[in-house]
């Protein structure tokens, strides 16, 4: 099938990330889909980061393009990248994690390409960092509703990408967030501004586990106080209890990575 002209704009945030960047290279490098352009936003790493950006960049044929400067988080990072961005849309690759076959560029294009749609997304999976084929959580999106976020659930951020249109008025990442900026946006995306999206019935990304959601107790309760305020902000009612119920989800999605 011939797709449409379509530019898909990439962006990866990093902070130090040598142990783990060439993956993510690696990965965008080997995508069959080729119209794509591939933003690295810096926040001045003191590792070899950049020497890697540097060694990569040529591998890329002009498709990328990168800076290295301080920002004032991963928020701000990717605001920049959104604000440098001329593909028609937009999507998140963080700097730990990388695609997790070689379509996934090309699957985002034909779900665009084939519906009326403002927004892709589709399924991610967790694994450690000392053995990156055992899946030992999947999240996927497939039982996502706007009408769900009340309850905490979103779709799996890695694996959304939007047309570059919708974020003028939508607007950027709240880089007041400490680390539900991601949750706070699809919220306004979805409930406030009505986005049109398709979900894509395949797994984008790997992830590693250890981010700053997922790592322990005391991001549990800062996502809940943020996602509290979220709500609050875009006068959308939920409460402590009806966010809680997301954990009964996480527990059915650890118990069938387990089983798979």
């Amino acid at each position: 099938m011939e797709l449409e002209k379509m530019k898909i704009t990439i962006i990866t945030t990093t902070y130090n990330s040598a142990a783990t960047i060439k993956d993510t290279f690696e990965s965008v490098l080997r995508q069959t889909y080729a119209d794509y352009e591939y933003l690295v936003i810096d926040g001045a790493s003191e590792d070899d980061t950049v020497g890697i950006i540097r060694q990569y960049e040529p591998e890329f044929k002009g498709r990328m393009k990168w800076i290295s400067e301080k920002d004032k988080g991963i928020y701000d990072a990717m605001n920049k990248g959104i604000s440098l961005a001329t593909g028609d849309v937009v999507g998140v690759l963080n700097s730990d994690d990388f695609f997790t076959s070689d379509d996934i560029l090309e699957a985002i294009a034909c779900a665009f390409d084939g519906n009326d749609t403002d927004a892709v997304y589709g399924d991610v999976h967790f694994v450690n960092a000392d053995n990156l084929k055992k899946c030992v959580r999947y999240y996927s999106s497939r039982i996502f509703r706007p009408s769900l976020m009340r309850f905490g659930l979103m779709p799996a951020h890695p694996s959304f990408y939007l047309k570059r249109k919708r974020f003028e008025e939508i607007g950027l990442y709240d880089t007041s967030y400490k680390i539900a900026s991601d949750f706070e946006f699809l919220l306004r995306a979805f409930c406030l501004h009505g986005i049109k999206a398709v979900y894509v019935k395949k797994d984008f990304v790997t992830m590693r586990t250890g981010g700053a959601s997922t790592a322990n107790m005391g991001s549990r309760w800062t996502i809940m106080k943020e996602h509290l305020r979220a709500f609050r902000s875009n006068r959308i009612h939920t409460n402590v209890f009806l966010l809680s119920m997301r954990y009964f989800y996480k527990v059915y999605e650890l118990v069938g990575s387990r089983i798979r």
